[in-house]
């Protein structure tokens, strides 16, 4: 997954809109409306949900990122059958990195 290569256009305006949507569908609860890891679920959880406006969150790969979050770890559930399209799994990746605060 490291080396997965992202086969979306990151700057692709409709394409980041169609991440927002599937985003605060199946994340927003936990990972908040910013990505900060302060969602309305996110004091269930053992486990912090990480804070993806931090420059240091765009360190990781793409495939890093595919891999937390739609394969899963820990308390992250997998979303392989959620978000069974392969493309609007990568669009959710382009949005969670227009959360990072420069």
């Amino acid at each position: 997954y490291k080396k997965m290569e992202n086969p979306t256009d990151p700057s692709d305006r409709e394409g980041i809109s169609i991440g927002k949507q599937i985003y605060t569908k199946h994340c927003k609860s936990c990972h908040g409306k910013t990505g900060k890891g302060d969602g309305t679920k996110a004091a269930e959880l053992k486990t912090s949900c990480g804070d993806f406006s931090v420059p240091a969150f765009l360190d990781q790969s793409d495939g890093e990122l595919y891999y937390k979050s739609i394969i899963g770890r820990d308390e992250m559930p997998n979303y392989e059958k959620k978000i069974p399209d392969e493309e609007d799994r990568w669009l959710v990746i382009n949005y969670m990195k227009t959360f990072v605060e420069n």
